[in-house]
């Protein structure tokens, strides 16, 4: 794993009138990493993603995106990143290609940039054919491609996917799932994506972070989480309920599923 670290959480915290969204997360990504945050609805997931992408301003703690502080430099965050949220970011009524063409003009890309740039784009999520269609002719998946096509115009060295997959069919998924991981091999991106899907976060991401009620219960790789459960060959689902009610019933800190396995291996 490259050590580069390009995302940095520290003690990052937002609260909601009386409800605290995401009570002090630590943690790091590295470059060409693919970072998964994953929990039930309502565990912190969405609200961590609009902190890192300058969309909410954290009520304490601090994240450096690519060098720029969330709270000192959100412009230079926003200029280095891409994000595809949950709900829709496309006109129907547009083709893919003039979807692309309008948010490369709000990247500020000279128009031969916007040419080539649109073409790349086009090939990456395999939208060639589909260019000159209305938007509203097409498949959730390809909808979904498109609006990853949009945010990785800029080419940003980091990309955030907020729940890529929700709402597709199972093939659909599974094809989004094949270009992100084209995005990760080919362009070293670093991409930090939440779901609730267990295998989707297993086949995509090396390391899992499990939110529950605004805290991290654990973190590791999918091997890793499996064995801080004392059963290595727990399915994911299972380790997704063992940790999603860990922070009902106790307080305290991070469990590093990677720390344990250490300790377990010193101790024989």
């Amino acid at each position: 794993m490259n050590e580069v670290k390009t995302v940095l959480v520290n003690n990052l915290t937002k609260g909601f009138d009386n409800i605290m969204a995401v009570s002090g997360i630590n943690f790091e990504v590295y470059c060409g990493e693919c970072f998964g945050l994953i929990g039930p609805n309502g565990a912190g997931k969405s609200t961590t993603i609009k902190m890192l992408t300058t969309l909410l301003p954290p009520d304490d703690g601090e994240a450096v995106i690519n060098g720029y502080s969330i709270v000192k430099n959100p412009a230079g965050v926003r200029g280095s990143i891409g994000y595809v949220p949950q709900l829709l970011s496309v006109d129907g009524a547009m083709t893919g290609y003039e979807n692309l063409l309008v948010f490369s003009k709000l990247y500020g890309l000279k128009r031969k940039q916007r040419e080539e740039r649109i073409k790349r784009v086009l090939d990456i999520t395999g939208l060639e054919d589909a260019a000159h269609r209305q938007v509203k002719t097409y498949s959730g998946g390809m909808v979904r491609r498109l609006e990853i096509g949009q945010a990785i115009l800029n080419y940003p060295q980091v990309l955030f996917l907020d729940e890529p997959t929700v709402g597709l069919d199972p093939v659909a998924r599974k094809t989004i799932w094949k270009h992100i991981e084209k995005l990760r091999c080919e362009q070293n991106m670093t991409i930090l994506l939440t779901t609730h899907y267990m295998e989707e976060a297993e086949a995509l991401c090396s390391r899992i972070a499990i939110m529950n009620k605004g805290k991290i219960a654990v973190m590791g790789t999918a091997r890793e989480l499996r064995e801080s459960t004392g059963n290595p060959h727990a399915g994911m689902d299972d380790v997704f309920a063992y940790y999603a009610g860990a922070l009902e019933s106790q307080e305290g800190d991070l469990r590093d599923a990677s720390r344990t396995r250490r300790t377990a291996k010193r101790l024989g």
